[in-house]
């Protein structure tokens, strides 16, 4: 046990290390850590009296990484909620459905291209059309770009793939999970799976009166015990009905975000996102077999390559139809390449379901090619789009009148 809990405090400090470093660069924290996961853990060779595999500690630190998802889809249901769904303007729908129906049909042909059976090729389409709402964030505060005319749409875009991320992992956890192999079984599966979505919605508009009430708690040690007994009973649920933790934990905060306590809540849940997320990360590190990456390397490069043009065409067709200028769509394009968390759970959920083992592999080296070279792109976007306007004459061609957008 002495050991257990020294292994733990170890890795936990390593953690540490990798947020640091991460810091002092400027730059996403997600690459660090998995790479850190990756060179440690059970797969970390010993050197002398250096024995970094942390055998004892894996299942644990992989609970804990668990309650790290719950973190993150909880938070991002607070951040985004109903409301803010039904309020979304006519050009988020339209970049949103843009973004999202370029990167999946780009991955569903990818993924029979390169020989995928159906069900991995759903699950490739799905983790290669959602990226990073962490490191687009990150970007667009260390870039100082939050008052530029794009910053809306970019975010709107975020929302939109974050619902289609709530509504694929519904229904794949609902095919996969729930092991329904007849037309009949899946779609009973996937039926169940949305109509509980659908009941989250309906008690986030018309429960909130009632939620208010049992939430006027004033002991923060109180409100905390009581919002996090709600998570984790929720998440579990979720899994007994075949829909994954992950979405449970997101349709609860999208409850929570209509209450008149969204803000004390998301003020508490804050820390608890930032340290489990960061050993999220690691255990996912920890899961790789560095020397299994050989094998995926062209894979998860020819993956990247086309989410990269993909990325590119759908933020310049959705910020030219918005009005936006072609330096701002360039922009859009270039700030929301980056893959990160939301590709990990993705992945995760085909992993659990039993599919290929090479989509762990994969999913690693998408993510860590993505993760840097998406803010990286980001940052160069002026010279980008001054290289881009040398060719295609961009600055000759009259610009779109821009929509006049209601407060501005």
């Amino acid at each position: 046990m002495d050991h257990l809990v020294f292994e733990v405090g170890t890795a936990l400090v390593l953690v540490a290390i990798a947020a640091i470093i991460a810091n002092k660069l400027k730059f996403s924290i997600i690459p660090f850590l998995i790479v850190l996961g990756m060179l440690v853990g059970p797969h970390a060779p010993t050197i002398g009296i250096i024995d970094l595999t942390f055998i004892e500690s894996k299942e644990i630190i992989q609970f804990l990484g668990r309650i790290g998802v719950l973190f993150l889809l909880f938070y991002l249901g607070l951040e985004f909620s109903v409301g803010k769904l039904m309020k979304s303007g006519r050009n988020i729908v339209v970049g949103g459905s843009l973004y999202v129906a370029i990167n999946f049909v780009l991955g569903l042909l990818y993924g029979f291209i390169v020989g995928m059976p159906w069900m991995e090729t759903l699950i490739i389409a799905g983790l290669v059309s959602v990226s990073s709402s962490a490191i687009v964030a990150k970007v667009l505060v260390d870039l100082k770009r939050t008052a530029n005319p794009e910053t809306e749409l970019i975010l709107g875009i975020i929302l939109f793939d974050d619902i289609f991320l709530a509504l694929f992992l519904t229904t794949m956890s609902g095919v996969l999970l729930a092991g329904s192999t007849s037309v009949l079984g899946i779609i009973t599966s996937v039926l169940i799976s949305v109509g509980y979505m659908l009941l989250f919605f309906f008690i986030a508009r018309k429960g909130s009166p009632l939620l208010n009430k049992w939430l006027n708690i004033k002991s923060d040690e109180i409100f905390i015990i009581v919002i996090f007994a709600a998570l984790f009973f929720v998440a579990g649920f979720s899994e007994t009905l075949h829909v994954a933790e992950a979405i449970g934990a997101l349709l609860l905060g999208l409850v929570f975000s209509e209450t008149d306590y969204r803000d004390r809540i998301e003020h508490l849940v804050v820390p608890f996102r930032d340290f489990f997320g960061a050993i999220f990360f690691f255990s996912f590190g920890l899961s790789i077999d560095p020397s299994t990456l050989a094998g995926a390397i062209w894979l998860a490069l020819g993956a990247a390559a086309l989410t990269i043009a993909g990325n590119f065409v759908a933020g310049m067709i959705s910020g030219r139809k918005a009005g936006l200028s072609y330096k701002a769509s360039t922009n859009i394009g270039l700030t929301i390449m980056a893959r990160g968390e939301f590709s990990i759970i993705v992945a995760n959920l085909g992993i659990t379901a039993g599919l290929s083992p090479i989509l762990t592999p994969f999913t690693a080296l998408y993510v860590l090619i993505l993760a840097i070279i998406g803010p990286l792109l980001a940052k160069e976007s002026k010279n980008i789009y001054k290289f881009l306007n040398m060719i295609f004459k961009w600055n000759n061609t009259p610009e779109k009148k821009k929509i006049k957008v209601p407060g501005e």
